[in-house]
This record gives C-alpha cells, sequence and structure tokens, in this order.
C-alpha cells in the first residue's frame, strides 16, 4: 500500500471517528444541557424525556415533551405552552436556530399535541420589521388538541382530535389581515369541535372535518355573530349588515389556497341556512377592491334557506328550498366590474316560497333559472301602503334566452321570448319629481326581446285615479328593441309587429266612463266593436263642477276600424292610416252657458292639427250612418236648445298633422245628413293644415226645411217659434283666423215667427204682429244672394260659432233686409206708444178709484 493511501485512510478514519464523538457528544450535550440552553437563549423553557439528534441529517427525534414561554406576557414572540408525545423534524436548520433565532424545517410531525399557542404581534407595516418566524414546509399532527391565541390572548383558532398534513403551510396573523388565515399546496385534515374566530363580531364552529382522498367534508357548520343586533348597532353603527350562518354539511375537493388564489374542484353544501340583520345604516363606500380569485369548478347548494331582517324587525326577503348548481364559477377584479359580478359556464337555480317586502309585498310559489331560460310561477305582488303601485297576480312567467353575455364589461342581452300567463290586478302609477338625467351603464344597448306574449288577462292600468282596464286580454308583441332616449331621458322601446285582443275593455276618467265590447289593434288594423262614451255625472252636476264653458258628451259607436301602418312605441312614434271607418255612431253634445266663458283662444282645426307633436295622415275617415245631436242652454232659456243631425255621413280626406313627408296636407271634409230629421243638408269643408294663415272655405246646401223643424233649438232661449217653409239655403263663405265672409241664398215661403213670453207658453201678439211686418216671408222663385261680409271672430269661441255668427248674418240680410234700423226704430216707437197707453190707463184706474173712495165717506157721514 502506498504512503499517501494510507496517510487518507487514516485520516478519514480520524475524522469519522472525530464525527462520531461529535455527534455523541452532541447527543449528550442536547440531553443534558439543551433545555438549560434553550431557557437562556431563547423565549422558551422545554423538556423532554428522550432526544435523538443526528447532526449530519439535521433530523431530530424527542419524546414526551413540555414547553412553556419563559414570559407568556410577551407578545413580540409565538407564545407556546403544552405537551408534544413525539416530535419528528426533518433537515431542521441548527445553525440557525443557535445564531439567527430562526426555526425552520423541511417535515416537523406532531403526535399526540395538546398545545396553546398566542400568535405574535402583527408585523409592523411602518418598519417592515418581521418577527421570529416559524416556518416549515410540510407539517404532520396526529391526534392533537391545538388552541391558537391573538397576542391580545383572544382566542383565534381551537381544534381536538386534529390529524394534519400539509405541505407547505403557512399562519400568520399577517394572513388573516389579507384574509386568509392559512395558505398550502395540499392537504388531509381532520378534526372535531373546530373553533375560527376572525375577529370581534363573528365565530365560526364547526362539529367535525373528515378528508378522504383530497375531498374534505365540513359537518355542522355555524358563523355565530358574538352580539346581539342592539349591541352591534351601538358598537358597529357604521356597519349596516349582521350575517347568521349554519350548514349541516359542505363538502369540498382539491382545496388550493395560494397566494390571493381560491381554487376548489367540487363545493357542495347541504341545508345552509343565511339570516341577515339590516341595521338601515347607510352603506359604506368600498374600500380597496377585492385582490382574490375564486375559482370553483363545481358548487351545488341544496334545500337553502335564506331570511333577511329590516331594522324594524320585519321580514325583508325569505325564501326556501333554495337549490343552485354552477359549473367554473369564477369571482375575480375583472368579474367584479361587470353588471353581474361573476362568470360562470352554466347554472341552475330554483327556490320556493320567496317573500319580498319592499315597495311591494312580493310572493313567489316557486322559481326556475338557468343562463338560457326561466319560469316563476304564482306570483303575487300586494302594495303596502297608498304609495305603491301594483296589487297583481300571475300564473306563470316564462323566458327564453338566445344570448346572455359581457362585451368590454357590459351586459349584451337577447332575449328569444317571454311568456306571461293569467294576470289578474291592478297597476297605479304616480306622478313623480322628475329625476336628473343619468346614463345607463352595464348595459350593451339595444336590449332585444324578440317575442313577449300575454294571455289570459284582466289587468287594470290606473294613473291619476283614471283607470284603464283589460279583460281577457291576449297580447303578443314582436321584435322589441330597447334603448336610451336622446340624451339620457329615460328608455325608448320599439316593436316590429304586435297583436292584441281584450273584451269589456273599459276606461274611466274624471267625468266619462269609456267601455268597448271587444279591440283587436295590431300594427296594421283596429277593429272596436260597441265604443260607448257615458257621463258619470249629470247635467246639473257637471255645469257645478266645471269652472268655465265645456261641452259634456255622450258618445256610442257600433264599429270603428283602421287600416295601415302606426307605431305607437318608439321615440319616432308616427301614424300613417289608409282608411277609418266609423259606423253607427250616435253622439250628443251639450254645452250650458251658465258657467263663465273660458278665456284662452281656441284655434282653428288647421292650427289645432298642425300642433300634433307625430306625424299623422290619414287618407280617408268615414263616419257613416250615424246621428249628431248638440244641445245647449243658457241662464235665461226654459230647457235645452237642440240641434239635430240624422243620417250623418261624413268623408274626411287626407287629415292629417303637416308632418309626414310626401303626404298632402289639404283637407277636404264632406257631410251629409237631415237637419232635424226633416231636410238634406250637404257641407264641404277644406283647409290646408300647413297654411300658417289657417285659411278656410265652408259651403253647403239645405233644402225643404219647415220653419217649424228647428223651433226645438230657437224656442227655448230665443223664445220665439217659427212657421213656413226654407225651401233652399245656399252658403258659402271663406274664412280665417280673423273673421269670415261670402255669399248666402235662401228661398222661403209663408215664413212668419211667434214670440213667446219667458216660459215659452203664451204668445205675444202686439209684438208677433209688430215683428212679422218687417221680416219677408217669400222669397220668390229666385232669390238673389247676399253678400256676407266682415264677420268677426271671437277669438275665445269655436270655429262653429263664427260659422254660426255667419249663418246669422245672411238670415239677417235676407229676412229684413236693408229695413233693419227703420224696423227697430217703429218697433221701438211702437212699443212706447203702447207703454203710453199703458200709463194713462192706469192713471186713469186710479182716479176713478180715488173718487169712489172720497163718494163712500161722505155717504156713510150722513148716514150717521
Amino acid at each position: 500500500m502506498k504512503k499517501w493511501v494510507k496517510k487518507l485512510l487514516i485520516s478519514l478514519g480520524v475524522l469519522a471517528v472525530i464525527f462520531l464523538l461529535a455527534n455523541l457528544g452532541l447527543n449528550i450535550w442536547l440531553k443534558t444541557q439543551l433545555p438549560k440552553y434553550i431557557k437562556n437563549n431563547t423565549d422558551y423553557k422545554v423538556s423532554y424525556k428522550k432526544l435523538d439528534v443526528d447532526l449530519g441529517s439535521g433530523n431530530i427525534l424527542a419524546q414526551g415533551i413540555t414547553v412553556n414561554s419563559k414570559n407568556p406576557q410577551n407578545t413580540d414572540v409565538i407564545g407556546l405552552q403544552g405537551t408534544i408525545d413525539t416530535l419528528k423534524i426533518s433537515r431542521f436548520g441548527i445553525y440557525d436556530a443557535l445564531f439567527n433565532k430562526k426555526i425552520s424545517s423541511k417535515d416537523l410531525s406532531l403526535v399526540k399535541p395538546n398545545l396553546n399557542i398566542t400568535l405574535a404581534k402583527p408585523i409592523d407595516k411602518k418598519t417592515g420589521k418581521k418577527r421570529n418566524p416559524v416556518l416549515f414546509e410540510n407539517i404532520r399532527i396526529n391526534n392533537g388538541n391545538i388552541n391558537v391565541f391573538r397576542h391580545t390572548k383572544q382566542k383565534f383558532v381551537g381544534v381536538k382530535e386534529f390529524n394534519l398534513f400539509v405541505e407547505n403551510l403557512q399562519m400568520t396573523e399577517e394572513s388573516v389581515e389579507d384574509k386568509l388565515p392559512v395558505v398550502f399546496d395540499r392537504y388531509d385534515i381532520k378534526g372535531k369541535d373546530f373553533f375560527f374566530r376572525p375577529d370581534n363580531i363573528y365565530a365560526i364552529k364547526i362539529n367535525k372535518i373528515t378528508t378522504t382522498n383530497g375531498q374534505m367534508r365540513v359537518e355542522d357548520f355555524k358563523l355565530l355573530p358574538l352580539l346581539t343586533i342592539n349591541q352591534f348597532k351601538r358598537f358597529y353603527p357604521q356597519k349596516n349588515k349582521l350575517f347568521q350562518f349554519n350548514i349541516q354539511r359542505m363538502e369540498f375537493k382539491d382545496v388550493v389556497l395560494k397566494k390571493n388564489n381560491i381554487s376548489l374542484a367540487n363545493a357542495s353544501l347541504l341545508d345552509p341556512i343565511l339570516l341577515v340583520y339590516d341595521t338601515g345604516a347607510p352603506a359604506q363606500k368600498k374600500g380597496k377592491p377585492f385582490n382574490f380569485e375564486v375559482n370553483l369548478e363545481d358548487v351545488v347548494l341544496r334545500n337553502g334557506e335564506v331570511r333577511i331582517i329590516k331594522p324594524d324587525g320585519n321580514k325583508l326577503l325569505s325564501a326556501q328550498s333554495l337549490n343552485l348548481n354552477i359549473n367554473k364559477f369564477v369571482f375575480n377584479k375583472e368579474s367584479a366590474e361587470n353588471i353581474i359580478p361573476v362568470g360562470y359556464k352554466n347554472f341552475n337555480f330554483s327556490g320556493r316560497n320567496i317573500y319580498y317586502a319592499g315597495k311591494q309585498n312580493i310572493k313567489v310559489s316557486s322559481i326556475a333559472l338557468n343562463p338560457k331560460s326561466g319560469e316563476i310561477r304564482d306570483i303575487t305582488a300586494l302594495p303596502t301602503d297608498s304609495k305603491t303601485s301594483m296589487d297583481l297576480k300571475a300564473n306563470h312567467i316564462a323566458f327564453n334566452i338566445n344570448k346572455w353575455e359581457f362585451i368590454d364589461k357590459k351586459l349584451n342581452l337577447d332575449i328569444k321570448d317571454i311568456l306571461v300567463n293569467g294576470v289578474h290586478g291592478t297597476i297605479k302609477t304616480r306622478e313623480v319629481a322628475q329625476k336628473q338625467k343619468s346614463e345607463i351603464k352595464g348595459i350593451q344597448f339595444p336590449v332585444i326581446v324578440r317575442k313577449v306574449i300575454v294571455k289570459n288577462s284582466n289587468i287594470i292600468y290606473e294613473k291619476g285615479n283614471q283607470p284603464l282596464s283589460f279583460n281577457d286580454l291576449n297580447a303578443t308583441i314582436n321584435g322589441i328593441e330597447l334603448k336610451p332616449k336622446a340624451n339620457n331621458d329615460g328608455i325608448g322601446l320599439t316593436a316590429k309587429d304586435y297583436g292584441l285582443t281584450t273584451k269589456n275593455f273599459a276606461y274611466r276618467t274624471k267625468f266619462y266612463n269609456m267601455s268597448i265590447a271587444s279591440l283587436n289593434v295590431s300594427k296594421n288594423k283596429v277593429q272596436i266593436s260597441n265604443f260607448v262614451m257615458k257621463p258619470l255625472v249629470s247635467r246639473a252636476q257637471f255645469i257645478k263642477m266645471i269652472p268655465v264653458e265645456r261641452d259634456l258628451y255622450d258618445l256610442k259607436a257600433g264599429q270603428i276600424t283602421a287600416e295601415g301602418n302606426w307605431d305607437l312605441f318608439s321615440g319616432n312614434k308616427f301614424i300613417n292610416a289608409s282608411h277609418v271607418v266609423i259606423q253607427s255612431a250616435d253622439a250628443n253634445i251639450f254645452r250650458s252657458k251658465i258657467p263663465a266663458d273660458d278665456p284662452k283662444e281656441k284655434p282653428l282645426y288647421s292650427r289645432m292639427l298642425r300642433s300634433i307633436k307625430i306625424p299623422m295622415y290619414i287618407n280617408n275617415l268615414d263616419l257613416k250612418n250615424s246621428v249628431l245631436v248638440y244641445e245647449e242652454d243658457t241662464p235665461e232659456s226654459s230647457g235645452p236648445g237642440k240641434l239635430t243631425f240624422s243620417n250623418f255621413n261624413m268623408n274626411v280626406k287626407n287629415l292629417n298633422s303637416a308632418k309626414l313627408k310626401g303626404k298632402p296636407t289639404q283637407v277636404h271634409i264632406k257631410i251629409d245628413c237631415s237637419f232635424m230629421n226633416l231636410a238634406p243638408l250637404g257641407v264641404n269643408w277644406n283647409f290646408d293644415v300647413a297654411n300658417q294663415h289657417d285659411d278656410f272655405t265652408i259651403s253647403g246646401k239645405a233644402v225643404n226645411l219647415p220653419a217649424q223643424g228647428i223651433n226645438p233649438f230657437i224656442r227655448p232661449y230665443l223664445h220665439i217659434t217659427a212657421t213656413g217653409t226654407i225651401q233652399e239655403m245656399l252658403f258659402n263663405f271663406k274664412g280665417n283666423p280673423a273673421g269670415l265672409g261670402g255669399t248666402f241664398n235662401l228661398k222661403h215661403k209663408d215664413l212668419k215667427i211667434a214670440i213667446l213670453n219667458k216660459e215659452n207658453k203664451e204668445k205675444k201678439g202686439f209684438l208677433t204682429a209688430v215683428a212679422n211686418l218687417f221680416i219677408k216671408s217669400n222669397s220668390g222663385q229666385f232669390p238673389e244672394s247676399v253678400t256676407v261680409e266682415k264677420v268677426e271672430r271671437d277669438p275665445t269661441k269655436s270655429f262653429f260659432n263664427l260659422f254660426w255668427k255667419g249663418i246669422q248674418e245672411g238670415l239677417k240680410k235676407t229676412l229684413i233686409g236693408v229695413n233693419t234700423d227703420k224696423a227697430k226704430k217703429a218697433v221701438k216707437k211702437t212699443v212706447a206708444a203702447v207703454n203710453d197707453v199703458k200709463t194713462s190707463i192706469k192713471d186713469i184706474k186710479q182716479t176713478v178709484s180715488s173718487d169712489h173712495k172720497e163718494e163712500l165717506k161722505k155717504r156713510r157721514s150722513s148716514s150717521g
């Protein structure tokens, strides 16, 4: 053997002996001196029955360990107190422990530990100074009883019969403040009577935790408030919610807590009960944004229950039998910014006996939802006070969705159809203060609803105490688009097509009740049967209720039809009808002159049509086989005067608002009727809606009218009657808002009048005879036309007042002619003479009576 080899072997042998002696000496020293060293150089007192240390590998085996903190009041280091049956440490950093006061190990195994651990104070965030750390890459605990306390001695975590295997476990109070109290890669855990107190408000209790093949099972989970609701309001006045949460069983698979990521392969919750107390405190502004990401492969919730209690102790929300299944659930920074703050691949949700008490008390028997459809059954909405708006019940609401996705953080929604079946009740709306315009965020417009179907419903819509009733309502609306109006003034709606049918339709206003036996409306056709508009008050009541003159209507129509196309939903409303027909109308119009005159200006019809805001055009409007009765009452009249137009037929061409491009604006009205049920009357009336001067022409002809036919109108308030015949009356007027003029021609025979007293009973013979002296009783075979001119219009009166004044002027010039002033003077002289005669007769009677009385006195005195 070579000399250098021999020296090498001797050296290695010496080193091995030295190492063995050092290891033996270290073990002897550790067994005898380590507790003393730990006591003198660390913050703990440690004793043990057995200790083996391998200096080379850093492995440590200890049994019968007892550990206590030297100074339990020192909160700068972790406090320890308890016993450990067996401790195994692999790859222990002895150098760091002795010189850097840092305990680190690859693996830590504890058998039957009974420990009370007090966490050190959190890291000083200003200085960044770290406390003495305890680092273990892997930890095993068998059958332990462990309690963890905060540095304030407040219990933080507790568990019994604890069995644990964790890779890369990290648990410090600093991590608790970041919302993740423990962080690890892989785990296996079992235990009983688990306790966790994250703060001074809540405690979490768990009866039992087990893990098998990565599947964690939690039994009897409870999130319990440590304060009563009154204590919570007192100590935390800024917080508005207090929670209580019970779950009979939870199961998780492949739980991973890593930095700011929480992920589970599966999560199942059985019989969860959530109770929320609302304190009424205003919601606080959000602090720093949510900095964690939650990823759940599948979430299943079964037979859940939710109750939210209002500040007054009454229920705000309750729901039972809640079931939820979500696939690939995600909650992170990006999803939190969406209108729906979570992401998912698919979900199914159902629930029963849902109750919500807000501005409406809403009850739902059952609900089922998924990303493509939804169904709600037996919905009830009841008002909570007089200001609320709905008192409804619905049997069934269902919908199907084509698309439901987020684009650029905005919800893009395309609904295939919505079905509403069996709605019964009342919807009320109130006038509310106008809100400031605001941009609608979080939704990608337009929102598309391809079809809405309403079936078998009876709905009353009421606004301002004016109910609108739909009975046996069935409606279909296709191609709905919802988008903001101009200047963000609410939501506008457009529809491609729609159809509505209803029976016994009714609408009530302050003075009228309107009803329709049947109504059928579509985008191109309207059919109305048996329209009735009846006054709710008598004429006497109506007169007392109105401050100024106003017409009272009593209307009926057998049928009304309209054809064409129109849009009354969108912001671009219009009416373009080819034909409107009103059949068998019966209209009674009553006006009393007893109330004060209405001082407002009455625009002519061309201006009224021009003021309609939407484009409107009706090619032909026909009123057929109808009756029109106009009655007028005055303070001096004995009953109302009456004008009757029977067998009334009217055609209106080009009825318009001068706003539909390419359509004519000249309105032509032709009327044929029977005046007073006695004589035919024809009228032609024309005006141009686009003419800003509001010029018009009106002409007409009446023939073979017995004069006594107009007595029902002139007798009550003019106190005259007429006899004779109006063989033909022609008029042709032109006018504008200032007045009218034109020609008037009257052919008549044997025309006479009778002047009556105020009771319309006795004839005043003398005045009748005088009046008939100045009336042309016969016009002759070919009477000449008279010129009607400078008939001024009272702007506070209607068009028909002006038209009637034109007829009156024509009648005066025709019947009395140029001798009108002379006739008036003669009548005045005659009346004066009659009055003189009456005065003379009265004086004579008084003289005779006086003389007679004197004679009687003389006779009595002589006889006495």
